[in-house]
C-alpha cells in the first residue's frame, strides 16, 4: 500500500507543478530514487504522466476560459498572458519545448491553448520536453 501511496504522492506533485500553482515535484522524485525502493522507469512513468496531464489542464483552461481572460480571478495576469503570446506567435509550437522550464513554461502551455494549439500536436511536443527533463534528473541522480 505504500508503494501505491508513493506512486500517486509523485503523479499529485508532478501534476501540480504542471498547472499554475506554485509547486515543484523534482524533490519528490529525487527522494523516491534515492530511497531505492522504487523502479525508476515507473517513477520517471508516473512523473512523467501527471506532468503532462497537469500541462493538460493549462491547455484546456487556454482553450476554454480565454473570454474570462478580463476577469479577475482569470489565473494569469494580462501582462503574462500578452508575454506569452508574444513569445507563442514568435517561436511558434517549438516553443512547447521550453514547457518544463520553471515560471515560462507554464503560462506557455496555457497560451497554446488560448492559440487553439491542436491537442496531438500539443501532447505531443509537451509529452517529450516534459519526460526528457525527468529523464535527465532520473539519469543525474543515478549516475
Amino acid at each position: 500500500m505504500l508503494t501505491l501511496s508513493a506512486y500517486f504522492g509523485l503523479f499529485l506533485s508532478a501534476l501540480g507543478a504542471a498547472t499554475l500553482l506554485p509547486l515543484q515535484s523534482e524533490g519528490v522524485l529525487v527522494a523516491l530514487l534515492l530511497s531505492q525502493a522504487y523502479a525508476p522507469w515507473a517513477l520517471l512513468t508516473v512523473a512523467s504522466a501527471g506532468n503532462v496531464l497537469g500541462s493538460v489542464i493549462n491547455w484546456l483552461l487556454g482553450r476554454y476560459l480565454e473570454h474570462f481572460r478580463q476577469r479577475r480571478w482569470f489565473p494569469v495576469s494580462e501582462a503574462r498572458l500578452q508575454q506569452a503570446q508574444h513569445w507563442y506567435t514568435r517561436y511558434g509550437r517549438w516553443s512547447l519545448l521550453l514547457s518544463w522550464v520553471p515560471i515560462i513554461g507554464d503560462p506557455l502551455t496555457l497560451v497554446a491553448g488560448v492559440m487553439r494549439e491542436r491537442l496531438w500536436v500539443f501532447l505531443l511536443i509537451v509529452s517529450l520536453a516534459k519526460t526528457m527533463r525527468y529523464a535527465v534528473l532520473v539519469w543525474l541522480v543515478l549516475d
